[in-house]
């Protein structure tokens, strides 16, 4: 597995991909941000991934935002 990706869950209804990606942009460069969605509805799953271009970025983004508050929903 690659530890320069991250899942990231329990995200709010509203979070977009670019959304996701600015979230986690001050804590290094970001190769991607996806939010995974319903292929019918096109309504966000809740949950997306986040790659980094090191692990040492990826490493400090998990220390800092693990159970932070977004939207009244702590994401994992």
């Amino acid at each position: 597995m690659d530890s320069k990706k991250l899942y990231v869950g329990n995200l709010p209804w509203a979070v977009t991909n670019e959304s996701l990606h600015d979230m986690f942009a001050s804590y290094g460069e970001i190769v991607e941000a996806i939010v995974i969605s319903d292929r019918m509805s096109g309504r966000s799953k809740g949950f997306g991934f986040v790659t980094f271009a090191n692990e040492a970025d990826a490493e400090k983004a998990v220390a800092e935002m693990h159970d932070k508050e977004l939207e009244g929903r702590k994401i994992v």
